[in-house]
């Protein structure tokens, strides 16, 4: 009985275990304190052994992702029925000691903030999301080595203590990868992997999109806004289509569009109301008219093809990028990264989910139950009823 007695910790020992419990020690684990009070009675302890933690900064992360089987980027706490990139983003986070757990279920503990809440299906070459980290060493590497190969992160800045990287984001640049027969006039094939492009409908198709620049109401390419709402005034930078080029024996164009921001699926019913034009469907004064008051017919072209490239922060860069403190965010290091993302995870993506599942062929074939004509026609009549302010909802934004 003697030999399992417990033996009393040396006085000196028991004072040590005295202070360590004073100062915050809880056995060498990170603790993570956003409280101020704490953090001056931490400084006040008398030669005391300091609370073991590591550095919190606020970063952004560049990333990349191929979205095809996931519900958009943004999170739903809560549900486990729709699985979205920020998921398997914040798990990897925990997993690699960059966040506490808790703070993988409420994100605003980390102050998380994403650049563009990209929609179902949607990929992504250049996401950027902001958020509070602990610095660890090899950090990206960790972060990675926990996430599917589908999903990486690219890079990693320091910025402001304040930085939100959706408020600060001042422009997107979004591309849609489609199949060139999406614009083969209606009597064709609505699926002839055949087509080629020829350079005067190459011509239309850029004619057409340039329409788009400057600034419109886009309540009609959205369901979220009334065409009085203010916030459905939206700046396009530049839309145009690039030269077409060949992927397993399918020819493919890429349309790529810059804007300041974008309402949820407003790319996507661009992009749908152009093919709808080329094809033969539509009247060119269609565009005129969706920009108007009255409600009009604007078809939405699936999501697959449809990739954030990048996002721009100039004019943050321009007041911190060459303070000396702060790099500017242009990712042209990373350039080559996201170029082999695409390459190996994107574009494959892209293609053969098309050649599978023949989501632009079986969207070509709805086309010709749209009423393109119908709008201006109640236009025209005396009672016609013009939707209410009421009857869109503010949204996120940049939800495409």
């Amino acid at each position: 009985m003697a030999g399992n007695a417990k033996v009393p910790a040396p006085v000196g020992a028991r004072q040590e275990q005295d202070k360590k419990a004073r100062c915050g020690w809880q056995g060498g684990a990170r603790i993570w304190d956003d409280s101020e009070p704490q953090t001056k009675r931490l400084k006040s302890c008398v030669d005391g052994e300091p609370q073991k933690k590591l550095p919190k900064r606020k970063i952004v992360l560049l990333m990349a992702y191929s979205g095809k089987g996931y519900h958009g980027m943004q999170r739903n706490v809560g549900s486990s029925q729709f699985k979205t990139i920020e998921d398997d983003l914040v798990s990897a986070l925990v997993q690699a000691g960059c966040i506490p757990e808790s703070h993988g279920e409420d994100m605003r503990k980390m102050s998380f903030q994403r650049c563009a809440r990209t929609d179902k299906g949607v990929s992504a070459a250049g996401q950027v999301v902001s958020l509070k980290v602990w610095l660890i060493d090899d950090i990206l590497a960790k972060i990675n080595s926990h996430l599917p190969s589908h999903i990486r992160i690219l890079g990693l800045k320091r910025v402001t203590g304040g930085f939100n990287s959706k408020n600060r984001c001042d422009a997107r640049t979004y591309f849609y990868m489609l199949p060139t027969f999406a614009f083969a006039h209606k009597d064709h094939d609505v699926q002839d992997e055949t087509y080629r492009l020829s350079a005067e409908t190459l011509r239309q198709v850029n004619r057409l999109l340039a329409c788009y620049k400057g600034t419109h109401n886009f309540h009609n390419f959205t369901s979220q806004k009334g065409p009085r709402e203010p916030s459905a005034q939206r700046y396009i930078l530049d839309m145009f289509c690039e030269e077409p080029f060949e992927r397993d024996g399918m020819e493919f164009a890429v349309i790529k569009v810059k804007g300041q921001s974008f309402m949820t699926h407003q790319i996507r019913k661009m992009v749908g109301l152009v093919v709808a034009i080329v094809k033969g469907y539509a009247p060119e004064d269609v565009l005129e008219r969706s920009w108007g008051e009255a409600k009009v017919d604007v078809p939405k072209a699936p999501g697959l093809g449809l990739v954030l490239e990048r996002v721009h922060f100039e004019k943050y860069n321009r007041r911190f990028g060459s303070d000396g403190l702060h790099e500017p965010l242009d990712w042209a290091r990373e350039e080559a990264e996201v170029a082999a993302f695409k390459e190996q995870h994107i574009y494959p993506t892209i293609v053969s989910t098309e050649r599978h599942e023949r989501s632009m062929a079986q969207w070509l074939s709805t086309l010709p139950v749209h009423d393109f004509s119908a709008t201006a026609q109640a236009a025209a009549s005396p009672g016609a009823k013009v939707p209410s302010p009421q009857e869109g909802s503010e949204g996120d934004g940049d939800s495409d």
